[in-house]
């Protein structure tokens, strides 16, 4: 019995149903046990080995043309893929820059009146000295936990809002930014718990073993409500950045000549627009990722988001709010960048428009 792979579900239904219908003269089904009364053991094995084959291929086949029509009849799981598989790539290469910019904004006023200032390299080296190299990794886990379903979440949401409100024309500048800033929202909330767990790991405040453990941890000592923790902050940083940054690269692509737009270069001028409308994105949203940092690392001491701002004020003044804005302006921007070239590319070679 043979498959083509053009064969549909339904199809290959029908096919199985007929191989696994056949029976012998005892009532099993022929292709398990099929005796022939003038031939040997050696033509039953031959032939019971060939009709497992066909059933195996046509099991294979059936489960392949089920997520194929699914996929199909679903383009947003598809924006869902595109999205967890940049998310991967971005969320592995850029960590250490998120770690860095933890510490700097969860760094104890201590130090002595004339002391030097710590910046970005002195945090970098102190934690290489301190915790090894792979110590800039620290928290990889929970960004994997967060970002891989997260981008994945966001991506398939912008796709879908795009495609219900936006189908037929391109969304203007205030329109993109309420697209971005409404899928934020959503992949936002749906992750904050890890997005809790990936804060602390980060400052090396916590001795955290596993994502589940630390989750376990704060809902036996802290109550599920810490695991929310910060939820204003996160989307008043989410929502605008994502909002701008889907503004600012929308606008810039735009801007691009069909000559460049349609080339092989495509990619990198893609690229090039998010690395603009990630860095002016990332310096507006700063203010509201630092108070977000603290709300979640210290969430015993800010029981309101307005108790964090007052807090960074009196002891950091304005220049506070922008602790660890270079780090964090590094990661956010080439996080974002890529994660949008990559969708892009993935998606433009499913055949879909993103």
């Amino acid at each position: 019995m043979s498959v083509s792979q053009s064969e549909s579900a339904s199809e290959l239904i029908e096919k199985l149903k007929q191989l696994v219908g056949q029976k012998d003269g005892a009532g099993a089904p022929a292709f398990l046990y099929n005796i022939h009364p003038q031939r040997g053991a050696p033509d039953q094995i031959r032939r019971g080995r060939t009709a497992l084959s066909a059933h195996r291929a046509i099991s294979l086949q059936l489960l392949h043309s089920t997520i194929m029509e699914f996929s199909l009849a679903h383009p947003a799981i598809k924006a869902f893929m595109c999205g967890s598989l940049s998310g991967t790539c971005s969320t592995l290469l850029f960590q250490p820059l998120d770690l860095v910019k933890t510490r700097l904004q969860t760094l104890q006023n201590s130090m002595h009146p004339g002391s030097g200032r710590v910046g970005m390299v002195t945090v970098f080296l102190s934690v290489v000295r301190t915790e090894k190299l792979l110590g800039l990794w620290k928290g990889v886990s929970p960004s994997f936990v967060r970002c891989i379903p997260g981008v994945g979440i966001y991506f398939s949401t912008y796709f879908s809002l795009k495609q219900h409100f936006f189908s037929d024309r391109a969304p203007g500048p205030m329109e993109a930014v309420l697209l971005g800033a409404g899928a934020r929202s959503v992949a936002g909330l749906c992750m904050l718990p890890v997005t809790v767990i990936k804060t602390r790991f980060e400052s090396g405040r916590y001795n955290y073993g596993s994502v589940a453990g630390a989750l376990r941890s704060v809902c036996q000592t802290e109550g599920p409500r810490a695991l929310f923790s910060g939820l204003t902050a996160t989307l008043m940083r989410d929502a605008p950045f994502s909002g701008i940054y889907v503004m600012f690269y929308s606008q810039a692509k735009s801007t691009l000549p069909s000559e460049i737009s349609q080339s092989a270069y495509a990619p990198l001028a893609n690229f090039s627009c998010g690395v603009v409308a990630g860095v002016l994105a990332s310096l507006i949203t700063q203010p509201a990722d630092v108070v977000k940092t603290h709300v979640q690392v210290s969430p015993h001491l800010f029981k309101r988001t307005t108790d964090a701002v007052h807090y960074i004020y009196m002891e950091h003044g304005l220049v506070g709010f922008f602790r660890g804005a270079v780090p964090r302006s590094l990661r956010r921007t080439m996080m974002a960048a890529m994660a949008w070239t990559v969708y892009e590319q993935l998606m433009a070679r499913m055949g879909l428009k993103s």
